[in-house]
């Protein structure tokens, strides 16, 4: 009987790992590729790399700070999407356990209505546009200018831009929350 040795998913796909480190490396250069466990990638992500103007006062609004993750691949990828965590700004303990926050129990952010709706042919440049968008998102919570995350997020819904604009004219600490046109379930 021969022994199996496991490969890492990278070497069993090596297309998709050449596409993946592409993609990201030319969308989002502040990452950088770790090895480490399964795979994955490090760093800052920018405030703003949607296809559409940046709202007025984003950058006041987020302190002029992208988060900072760490996306974990699994080594069933791309079968399955991989993890992003977000580190800086990192959910409170008790965010993680509100559906609101669309923060997993693990602290990964929660970017799928379904366990179903990762398709194997996904960028994954799709997710880690999702994730600067749940910071914009996690900021006006914290503002008070939202009571939840919207369903679909900000990456195609200019809905939230002026709500941007308007909670960062208001002094630190003042709560107005609204809800925001479009809210339900963890996306």
């Amino acid at each position: 009987m021969r022994d199996i040795v496991p490969i890492n998913w990278w070497d069993a796909e090596l297309a998709r790992f050449a596409l993946d480190r592409d993609e990201v490396t030319a969308r989002f250069p502040a990452l950088t590729w770790t090895s480490s466990g399964a795979g994955g990638w490090e760093g800052q992500l920018p405030i703003w790399p949607l296809d559409r103007p940046e709202p007025l006062g984003l950058s006041h609004l987020l302190d002029d700070t992208g988060l900072k993750v760490v996306i974990a691949y699994r080594q069933a990828y791309p079968m399955v999407p991989p993890r992003i965590y977000p580190i800086d700004p990192r959910p409170e303990p008790v965010e993680c356990t509100q559906h609101r926050w669309h923060v997993n129990g693990d602290g990964s952010l929660c970017q799928f209505q379904t366990d179903t709706a990762w398709d194997p042919r996904d960028s994954i440049c799709d997710l880690i546009l999702k994730a600067a968008a749940w910071r914009i998102e996690y900021a006006l919570m914290k503002a008070g200018a939202m009571k939840q995350m919207t369903l679909h997020g900000i990456v195609s819904d200019p809905a939230l831009d002026n709500l941007i604009t308007i909670a960062s004219e208001k002094p630190r600490g003042s709560s107005n929350a609204v809800a925001p046109k479009s809210v339900g379930a963890d996306e």
